[in-house]
């Protein structure tokens, strides 16, 4: 198991990628702290990890609140043992967030202070405990609009995720003799619950559809399978890198949208 002994924090794991991640590490041999606001979605989290005969503590916060997320790396380190392995995913997309004229302040400053502000918190208050390890590996997630535009836009969730991309960067950079690897995860469309409401009407799907090569939603679990190598002694020469994972969307030019 590629991550046997590992210690991990996990934000936004009551559903979707954080559920699936999650679920991936402990199958992998890691010890799991799930944190997210959604308690029953992290009660569900931890019956599938423990079902899968892994091993994981429920925290139940705001990664956005700088004291309650200070206070959910402490008592994952304590509840842990430590930390080795940070994930942070945790991550809104607001209704009315779309163009810069339209969109309400109230949606911009939401989605930086989840998006932006909760990664740079958790890192702020995480790294002192995988320092302590020896070092380890913290994966945030950006977004494949990290890395293009769209004529659709959601202009606070991109914002934010191209910032993560930027701030993962520079930290890989700082740390990168001192043990601690920054890898920023890219990805596309993602059949998570945040998503298909997104995508839940025909017409919204049918003008995304023709930009995906794949035409198709990833399944949590394929990201989470990314993740779980960015996270684990094999990604060992990796760090500052951006890893989209989008089914070639952000390799394309045109598509036979056969």
């Amino acid at each position: 198991m590629r991550l046997a002994g590992k210690r991990a924090f996990v934000s936004g794991a009551g559903g979707g990628i954080g559920a699936a991640t999650a679920l991936k590490f402990a199958q992998e041999g890691a010890s799991v702290a799930a944190a997210d606001l959604n308690a029953e979605g992290l009660a569900e989290t931890l019956r599938a990890v423990e079902a899968a005969g892994g091993s994981a503590v429920a925290l139940a916060g705001d990664v956005a609140d700088p004291a309650r997320c200070e206070a959910m790396l402490g008592e994952a380190a304590e509840a842990l043992g430590g930390l080795d392995v940070l994930f942070n995913n945790a991550g809104v997309l607001l209704p009315g967030d779309e163009g810069p004229v339209e969109t309400p302040l109230e949606a911009w400053e939401r989605t930086l202070r989840v998006n932006l502000t909760g990664v740079f918190l958790a890192c702020k208050y995480g790294i002192p405990h995988l320092e302590k390890a020896g070092g380890g590996s913290v994966v945030n997630t950006a977004s494949m609009v990290a890395l293009v535009g769209s004529a659709y836009p959601q202009i606070a969730y991109t914002a934010t995720k191209g910032g993560v991309l930027a701030m993962t960067r520079e930290m890989a950079i700082q740390y990168a003799r001192r043990g601690i690897r920054f890898n920023a995860l890219c990805p596309g469309p993602v059949g998570t619950p945040m998503v298909k409401a997104f995508l839940s009407d025909e017409a919204a799907w049918n003008k995304r559809r023709p930009y995906m090569p794949m035409g198709r939603l990833a399944e949590p679990a394929e990201i989470a399978n990314l993740v779980a190598f960015l996270a684990s002694d094999e990604a060992g020469y990796i760090t500052g890198a951006a890893y989209p994972i989008d089914g070639g969307i952000t390799a394309a030019y045109v598509i036979d949208d056969a």
